[in-house]
């Protein structure tokens, strides 16, 4: 929900991670009938009727990859029931309540604990989006292990359940709030004048007889006068917005009208503190000296104002998410240097970039603000190249893709003008400028935690294994990784020559180590034309 870089979304363009399995992104006769890949792997043929110990590694897979993440999400949905439960319970049998309950009924409760579940669910959603919070906990060996690594591969799904929830409960609390709008009319009892936000029996249905312009405005005042109301407006509005544009077909066809709409939650924020001021609802004071149903005491009352409870809630992790876009905007302020700027077949450019005390590891992607193109975007894409000892220098590739990739790689590669002078004049090439925000860390970083890995990647999605296997030149031996098998699918022949220098260097470094066994690469195209690996150099 929380705008900005709209949680951790698939890198855009060039950076997008598709992690595609070999028969599902090439024909069938693309594939051999045995890959040696396979083989090598051990995995066994399946006959009909699973071979004994197939459900237990099954069931240990599943307990591995995904079962913290239901343990999170049962313990969400345990916080979220027990908060609407017991704040509804307190409206309804509460002492203090007593008078309002009778005369709001069941729209009083729904209100307020739906109330209590979005002030929950409106701080969690921020702490996903606290990247560089997620990136160091990623990075460090002491707070992280490998099931909390699992779990923050999960934030993004987690920022969105939540964006949910909040959609959800929001609709529940303007439906109960307009049942209480209703009831405050209709229960309208002379005997509690302080406790009713309406002014007479009647101001909503309109029962009693009077002209017709001043039902309207009695009925308008009534719901859009106070600052409750007018903010809860402003709120269903913003939150409407953003909900639309984060759908899948709006962020993939226009990735700006999922941004500039997302970014409102700053100010759907600063509207949210204010909602309550104003105290809508209000409360019987003295249930000690006067309790409940003594009917000839003379109540008092005072204003309910939920503002502390929302401050209480979302205050922290407000504050954090706003001390980490601090940090970042500080760490991103200066521009990067612009080295070589590369055109590569297939619309694909190569971008190297240097910029001071910038340290990555592999697997990692940053967020690049170009301001000749939109001063208030931000597009994630994977690092293809780390800084190390030896170079200082790190680059991405990009492909072409949409409207920013177009004139950004437009601003990098200018069209070459005709040659006016009659004498040839040398041009000093002039990079736009270019802000670096990052790195933050991804789930590609896991393949340097196991002896063996598998990196399976279709068309541009190779760039973060492309940063692995640049970082295995090297430093291979420093890993604890022993064996590596990657498959790379691409629709044409020409996107091999992306990494074509990357995959013949490494394989000659390994065969002059002699670890041949230690990569294993698996090409594939799936043009009709060409339905054959096209390249395949398997040891061991």
């Amino acid at each position: 929900m929380c705008g900005e870089e709209g949680g951790e979304e698939p890198l855009h363009g060039a950076s997008r991670t598709e992690r595609t399995p070999v028969s599902a992104a090439a024909p069938a006769p693309c594939l051999p009938a045995e890959p040696r890949l396979w083989r090598e792997l051990g995995a066994a043929k399946v006959e009909v009727g699973a071979p004994e110990g197939t459900m237990a590694v099954s069931v240990r897979s599943w307990l591995a990859n995904e079962a913290g993440k239901h343990f999170v999400l049962m313990l969400w949905l345990a916080a979220n029931t027990w908060l609407f439960l017991d704040t509804y319970l307190l409206y309804s049998t509460g002492q203090q309540y007593h008078y309002l309950y009778q005369m709001l009924g069941l729209g009083l409760c729904i209100s307020r604990a739906s109330a209590s579940v979005l002030n929950l669910n409106c701080s969690l959603v921020l702490l996903p989006m606290c990247r560089s919070l997620l990136t160091f906990i990623r990075g460090s060996h002491t707070m992280s292990t490998r099931r909390m690594r699992r779990l923050l591969d999960k934030s993004k799904s987690f920022h969105v359940t939540c964006g949910v929830a909040i959609c959800i409960f929001s609709a529940v609390h303007v439906s109960a709030h307009l049942m209480n709008v209703v009831n405050f009319s209709a229960s309208f009892s002379e005997d509690f004048p302080d406790l009713n936000l309406a002014r007479y029996k009647g101001e909503v249905r309109h029962k009693h007889k009077v002209t017709k312009e001043k039902k309207n405005q009695g009925f308008f005042c009534f719901r859009f006068s106070s600052v409750p109301g007018l903010s809860g407006v402003l709120l269903v509005l913003i939150l409407l917005l953003m909900f639309i544009s984060s759908s899948h077909c709006i962020r993939v066809c226009n990735y700006e009208i999922f941004w500039y709409t997302h970014n409102l939650f700053i100010i759907f924020y600063i509207i949210l503190m204010v909602h309550m001021v104003g105290g809508a609802l209000k409360y019987q004071t003295n249930t000690e000296a006067h309790p409940p149903g003594c009917l000839s005491s003379q109540l008092a009352v005072l204003v309910l104002c939920l503002c502390a409870q929302t401050w209480l809630w979302v205050s922290g992790p407000l504050c954090l998410y706003c001390v980490e876009r601090l940090f970042r905007y500080i760490r991103s302020s200066h521009p990067v240097t612009i080295v070589t700027v590369i055109r590569h077949p297939c619309d694909v450019v190569e971008l190297r970039m240097l910029k001071k005390n910038f340290r990555a590891r592999p697997g990692q992607y940053i967020l690049l603000n170009c301001p000749g193109v939109s001063s208030f975007e931000n597009h994630p894409f994977t690092l293809t190249a780390c800084p190390t000892e030896n170079k200082e220098t790190f680059g991405i590739h990009l492909r072409i893709v949409g409207d920013w990739t177009e004139h950004f790689a437009h601003l990098l590669l200018p069209q070459p003008r005709a040659a006016l002078e009659i004498l040839p004049v040398v041009h000093q090439r002039r990079y736009p400028t270019l802000y670096v925000d990052g790195p933050f860390g991804s789930p590609s970083e896991e393949v340097f935690n196991y002896d063996v890995s598998l990196c399976i990647a279709g068309g541009i999605g190779v760039t973060p294994f492309a940063c692995v296997l640049d970082a295995l030149i090297e430093r291979w031996k420093s890993f604890r990784l022993q064996r590596l098998y990657f498959v790379w699918v691409c629709r044409e022949l020409q996107s091999f020559y992306w990494f074509a220098e990357l995959l013949c260097a490494l394989h000659e470094k390994l065969w002059k180590e002699n670890r041949p066994d230690y990569l294993n690469v698996k090409l594939y195209v799936t043009q009709k034309d060409c339905q054959q690996p096209v390249e395949s150099f398997s040891h061991g």
